[in-house]
């Protein structure tokens, strides 16, 4: 597939050919579907079906790599991008071998071997992972800004006209770094009935693909028939994330989730975090970093509005990119 790469005034204009690459698992996907659509508006999704041993071992490379992926993508190879960019590790072994080619190549997350094996890196802030080709970014990459908010705003025009304020409702999972049960939900659940019985307002609730079974059964049960919005799965239509995004006038976010957070904050909605308990690691890090710079709240038993500026990362870092890159 070839891409055109718009220009500004007085640039050359080239044709790039993009790959976004990835082991498509949602997280991975969306952050290098996002950082290649913010470089051209019709780059290639390249999802990857991983064989083993290379499954296991990479992004190292063993003998015969270029049939890690299956002769599909050993067949494609032959035809490299000028441009790979790939986040995951099993990404980062497809963009190695794309790199051997001739592409010039972007690894999203740590690779976990020399970052000089990519052309560049690109880390969030609160991994320690620093060199003279790696960028840092705030949170993940997405595709939230301005037009794919009003985009999300047209598909689900119904959210708008619900009563304000919308408050949407992000519940994340359990992961290494801490735990979200059902215990969390009910005292997050309490503080928001308490919230609007007194201050009025519509509830609009979604779970994640962490959100543990347990906790996706409290929310039905709690709120089913009650809430204004409440998504789990396919059995309740189509995912109304995005239309909640966009139409949310309070953002509330389980403190677990870096995408979830990074995605609320690129929104022009007050964001709260709710933190039933202590975090670890880079999780933690990022959490303190938005409170400490303005941008998140703790929710505690109000959500009063505050002035905010979008946290808008994917742009920043593909202009970095296009910059050191030369695309």
């Amino acid at each position: 597939m070839i891409t055109y790469v718009e220009r500004g005034p007085g640039e050359a204009r080239d044709y790039v050919r993009i790959w976004a690459v990835s082991d498509g698992r949602a997280g991975n996907a969306r952050q290098a579907e996002a950082l290649a659509a913010a470089l051209s508006p019709r780059a290639e999704a390249v999802h990857l079906a991983p064989r083993a041993p290379w499954r296991w071992l990479a992004p190292r490379r063993l003998p015969a790599a270029d049939h890690a992926f299956g002769d599909a993508y050993a067949a494609r190879l032959d035809g490299a991008p000028d441009l790979a960019i790939g986040c995951g590790r099993q990404a980062a072994l497809a963009t190695r071998l794309a790199g051997t080619r001739g592409a010039r190549t972007v690894q999203i997350l740590d690779p976990r071997i020399d970052p000089r094996r990519w052309d560049l890196v690109v880390v969030p802030e609160h991994d320690s992972l620093r060199g003279e080709n790696v960028l840092v970014a705030r949170g993940s990459l997405h595709p939230v800004d301005d037009a794919w908010l009003a985009d999300a705003r047209a598909a689900f025009p119904a959210l708008g006209a619900l009563p304000g304020p919308r408050i949407a409702v992000l519940l994340g999972g359990d992961s290494r770094h801490g735990r979200f049960d059902v215990a969390a939900f009910d005292a997050l659940a309490s503080r928001l009935d308490a919230l609007v019985a007194r201050e009025g307002g519509s509830l609009l609730l979604t779970a994640s693909r962490r959100t543990p079974p347990a906790v996706c059964a409290a929310l039905r049960r709690r709120y089913a028939g009650r809430a204004a919005c409440v998504w789990v799965d396919a059995q309740d239509g189509p995912n109304p994330y995005a239309g909640m995004l966009g139409w949310a006038d309070r953002i509330v976010c389980s403190w677990d989730s870096v995408n979830m957070l990074s995605e609320a904050c690129a929104t022009r909605a007050p964001v709260f975090v709710f933190a039933p308990g202590q975090l670890d690691g880079g999780p933690q890090r990022f959490v303190e970093g938005l409170i400490a710079d303005g941008r998140v709240r703790r929710f505690d038993d109000t959500l009063s509005a505050f002035e905010v500026t979008p946290l808008r990362e994917t742009a920043r870092i593909a202009a970095a990119v296009r910059e050191r890159l030369s695309v």
